[in-house]
């Protein structure tokens, strides 16, 4: 038989499924219900009914005080009760591919999407949202950690004094800034140039798996720690991520220094050429003049 939802219950499922697709989930999936747990929830929720409201409280206090693996009594078929755990972070799962011809009006929808964002606080101090730059069919593309002072003022990423050096970072490789795309983690200045917050960067950075999904770039660039955090989906010393091949959401994930540290520390340079070389490997290039 089919149930028709009221108004009200539809524009807030509406609402909700706005708000996982935010967050980057937008695949769902139905789970079968064992008929017994049913029988049990009924036979528990009726109990509930018939008591009285002292006995209801001193239930509900006894089970606020319990351990978090005996909460759940009910559990659904084929699972146990699941216990205490940290959260965790994790990419949404990756999109179907989007034929080349359009993936540059794909790019633009998800843009439309964000719109004049407010989903977290870092849009109080935002002049422009940075969304991305570049081919919509780069083989390589850079992420970053999130705009600067120029890029806020342009709404592009990557145009100041680290972004020259990206330029010539990405010319030494044989290419233009037009043939790659470029991006960040968190599409809004953070104050003062600091790091984004874990509740920041797990809002924004669902938009970011969605330009990758529609991109689909050979080979990734992860540009500093906070870039690579969020596209592995751990926290990890830079020193260890480096020097080797990442699997990344169907493509190849190489960690590099951020252009601006390569700014405060040029010795480094060398070693983020080396980087580099990786991914030119991957994608089957040679330096300029190498023949």
């Amino acid at each position: 038989m089919v149930r028709h939802l009221d108004l009200a219950k539809r524009d807030a499922l509406v609402a909700r499924m706005r708000f996982y697709r935010d967050l980057g989930l937008t695949e769902f999936y139905r789970r079968p219900i064992d008929p017994a747990i049913v029988e049990q929830w009924e036979a528990a929720a009726a109990g509930l009914a018939v008591a009285g409201p002292e006995q209801q409280s001193a239930e509900s206090a006894a089970l606020q005080d319990a351990p978090i693996s005996t909460r759940s009594q009910f559990p659904l078929a084929g699972e146990e009760a699941m216990s205490a755990r940290k959260a965790q972070f994790s990419s949404p799962f990756i999109a179907a591919e989007v034929p080349r011809e359009e993936r540059a009006p794909a790019l633009e929808m998800i843009r439309e999407e964000i719109g004049e964002c407010t989903r977290c606080a870092l849009h109080k101090g935002r002049n422009k949202i940075v969304f991305g730059d570049g081919s919509p069919t780069a083989r390589l593309m850079f992420v970053g950690e999130g705009p600067g002072a120029d890029e806020d003022a342009q709404g592009i990423p990557f145009v100041g004094r680290a972004g020259q050096l990206l330029n010539n970072m990405i010319a030494a490789m044989g290419l233009t800034r037009e043939e790659v795309y470029i991006a960040n983690v968190v599409k809004c200045r953070p104050p003062g140039n600091r790091a984004p917050e874990p509740e920041e960067g797990a809002t924004c950075s669902p938009f970011l798996f969605r330009q990758i999904d529609v991109v689909r770039p050979q080979v990734l660039v992860a540009l500093g720690a906070t870039a690579a955090t969020y596209l592995l989906g751990s926290r990890q010393p830079l020193a260890g991520l480096r020097g080797r091949v990442h699997a990344v959401r169907g493509t190849q994930l190489i960690v590099t220094y951020h252009p601006a540290y390569l700014l405060r520390d040029p010795r480094q340079k060398k070693e983020a050429w080396a980087d580099l070389q990786i991914a030119m490997r991957e994608l089957g290039l040679k330096a300029p003049g190498k023949g």
